[in-house]
């Protein structure tokens, strides 16, 4: 273990005073006693937000998100689902994106999100992306770790190794499914923790101090209240999780009762379009207390509803024209980065590209 950071057996006075600790400030009103062993304190100063506020932006994806959660403003995160709707969200200026687990799993696959996609799946995807402007931090679902702790463990170096700046587990059972779907089932508090604290253990250990940013994600919510969601998430963040994410979070009085009760943790928010939580706006989450927005279907959804209308239009009309709507081919390659494509060519001392 790095001699930068250290697990230490004592618990959090701010929030627990014993072994069987009582956790009244939860949402404003006296909450059940839940029962916890004395638990281990995650402590690395160099990950100290303070350490990332001051200077210009890194080049590095990872420190360059920890100094934008570090700093004034929400970080909005659009979700891709392939290289198109990558280029998309980055030539409309987003400055983080997130590789959402659905969206891939229907890209890549044809599939719905029912932890059919793999590790390998996730990670080639994740290549492709963050090679398309390294220095733009991704935000990539790894949903439940795919394993045990040692598969955990290679999830995330295999991520950080492809680019990836963070990234969040969950705490669904291995056969999970979407997090806006109906039906999901938690493992239980203790397995989650060890999930988290095994992300961690491998992103510490990861040769010359990696600055990746763990995110805990809780389903539980839906399944055991959001006393419950809560509590897991506060004791993620003593093990050393950066970032807190609930899922499904179904009203404004509760992600501000959320964020209040995670404090100073930073906040991440989900919304998809007809999912469990309202279609808050960035604005809204950021007044909110949210630090991080996804909008986890937002291209993948688009893109059905316009691929769609081609078809049926070419099926109809027995042609592109009108779906094209006056976009040639070089436009269209002009948005994939054609110009870049070119320009590196010719400083290079190439002529392959000198017409195009």
């Amino acid at each position: 273990m790095s001699p930068s950071l250290s697990y230490s057996s004592r618990g959090n006075p701010s929030h627990f005073n014993s072994q069987e600790e009582s956790y009244h400030t939860l949402f404003g009103h006296q909450a059940r006693t839940v029962s916890a062993p004395r638990r281990d304190v995650y402590y690395n100063p160099r990950l100290d937000p303070k350490n990332f506020l001051d200077g210009p932006l890194s080049s590095n994806p990872a420190t360059r998100l920890r100094q934008m959660l570090a700093r004034p403003g929400i970080v909005v995160a659009p979700g891709i689902c392939d290289g198109i709707s990558a280029r998309c969200a980055l030539e409309a200026g987003f400055s983080c994106l997130y590789q959402s687990g659905a969206a891939t799993t229907a890209s890549r696959l044809g599939q719905p999100d029912l932890a059919i996609a793999t590790l390998n799946d996730f990670v080639q995807a994740a290549e492709m992306v963050c090679s398309l402007d390294p220095c733009t931090p991704v935000i990539a679902d790894a949903d439940t770790g795919f394993g045990g702790p040692a598969m955990v463990a290679r999830t995330v170096k295999q991520y950080a190794r492809a680019g990836v700046a963070a990234l969040h587990i969950e705490d669904q059972v291995q056969t999970k499914r979407c997090g806006h779907l109906l039906g999901k089932q938690v493992v239980s508090r203790e397995e989650f923790l060890t999930r988290v604290r095994a992300a961690v253990l491998a992103r510490d250990s990861i040769p010359g101090g990696s600055d990746f940013v763990i995110i805990a994600r809780t389903d539980s919510a839906q399944v055991l209240g959001m006393e419950e969601a809560v509590v897991r998430l506060k004791l993620a963040a003593e093990i050393g999780a950066d970032v807190c994410f609930i899922e499904g979070v179904r009203t404004k009085e509760l992600l501000e009762s959320t964020v209040a009760a995670l404090a100073p943790k930073p906040v991440l928010v989900n919304v998809i379009s007809g999912g469990l939580t309202p279609s808050f706006t960035s604005k809204e989450a950021e007044e909110m207390g949210a630090k991080i927005i996804i909008f986890s279907l937002v291209s993948s959804v688009a893109m059905l509803h316009a691929c769609r209308a081609a078809m049926k239009s070419l099926k109809k009309t027995g042609t592109d024209f009108s779906s094209a709507r006056g976009m040639d081919p070089k436009q269209f390659f002009e948005v994939m980065g054609l110009n870049e494509v070119v320009e590196f060519d010719a400083r290079a001392g190439g002529s392959a590209f000198q017409v195009i």
